[in-house]
C-alpha cells in the first residue's frame, strides 16, 4: 500500500472519522450529481440561474459545495434540468 492508502487506512479505525468522512462523500456524491444533470442538459452556470431565477456566481457556490441548498433550491435546480428530486432517507 502506498503512504496515503496506510493513512487512511489508520484514519478510518476512528469513528468519528469514518462517520465525518461518510457525511462528505454524501456531499460530494449530491454535487457531482447536480453537476452530471447541469451538462446533461446541456446548459451552462449562467443559463441554468437564469431557469432558476438566480445568478451564475449562486450556482458555483452550490456547484462548489461552498452553500448547503435548501429543498426547494434542489427541487428548482433538478426541474430547471429536466429531473425530479428524490429525497430519503437510509
Amino acid at each position: 500500500m502506498t503512504k496515503l492508502a496506510d493513512l487512511k487506512k489508520k484514519l478510518m479505525e476512528n469513528p468519528e472519522v469514518r462517520e465525518e468522512y461518510a457525511r462528505a462523500d454524501a456531499e460530494f456524491t449530491l454535487i457531482e450529481t447536480m453537476i452530471r444533470a447541469r451538462l446533461e442538459a446541456k446548459l451552462t452556470q449562467a443559463e441554468l440561474a437564469e431557469r432558476i431565477g438566480t445568478t451564475q456566481s449562486a450556482i458555483a457556490r452550490l456547484e462548489g459545495g461552498r452553500v448547503s441548498p435548501s429543498i426547494s433550491t434542489l427541487r428548482r435546480y433538478a426541474e430547471a434540468t429536466g429531473h425530479q428530486l428524490r429525497v430519503g432517507f437510509i
